[in-house]
């Protein structure tokens, strides 16, 4: 073997070591799953104050209530739509009543663009009783650590939108006591939601 193949092999092992590594940072850095938080004892959830229309609303405002949140940007173009159409669907199966006793929220991690009035408007598009509600990157970053959530700007090129974001999709279950009690995935069923929150009422 020359040194020229020599040298070339050398650079690939080099290539491949730094790609590897790279690999198992990345593996290691990763957002944990919600469960796996769970599983490891960490205490999610708990109270927060964000921007709403109407001025300041905060978690404990709901004492008493059992309230379903979802954290997403009103620019989403499939799975906050999705999401926010299944909690909507699912508030339908339930009887005035039982919605009476349920706030639902939606949470922007898209403050830039999702001004109070834009997310009001957006909120009651899926449930008339729904907030939007968001606030400066410090308050979102701080309630998307606490409930175990995770969002990221991605830039895009040669779109009128600028950027998009990237982030979990989670309904999240608080009971009237204002714990955190389950999340459920984006795509589960309305008639899954509808029971889970009959079972905190």
């Amino acid at each position: 073997m020359n040194n020229t193949s020599l040298t070339t092999l050398r650079n690939l092992l080099i290539l491949t070591l730094f790609l590897l590594v790279g690999m198992a940072v990345a593996f290691y850095l990763r957002p944990q799953p919600f469960e796996q938080r769970i599983a490891l004892g960490e205490q999610l959830g708990g109270d927060f104050t964000l921007q709403g229309l109407n001025g300041p609303v905060s978690l404990a405002d709901f004492r008493g209530k059992v309230v379903v949140m979802y954290i997403g940007y009103a620019s989403c173009p499939d799975v906050c739509p999705t999401s926010l159409g299944i909690l909507s669907t699912a508030m339908m199966k339930l009887n005035e009543a039982e919605q009476a006793q349920i706030q639902p929220l939606f949470i922007s991690v898209d403050p830039q663009r999702d001004t109070p009035e834009r997310l009001d408007e957006y909120a009651r598009y899926f449930h008339p009783r729904m907030l939007g509600i968001s606030g400066s990157r410090q308050q979102i970053d701080q309630v998307v650590k606490q409930y175990g959530s995770y969002y990221r700007i991605v830039q895009l090129e040669d779109s009128a939108l600028d950027y998009a974001v990237d982030h979990t999709s989670r309904l999240y279950l608080i009971d009237r006591q204002g714990k955190l009690s389950s999340t459920l995935t984006h795509n589960s069923y309305p008639d899954e939601l509808a029971q889970a929150l009959r079972q905190l009422l």
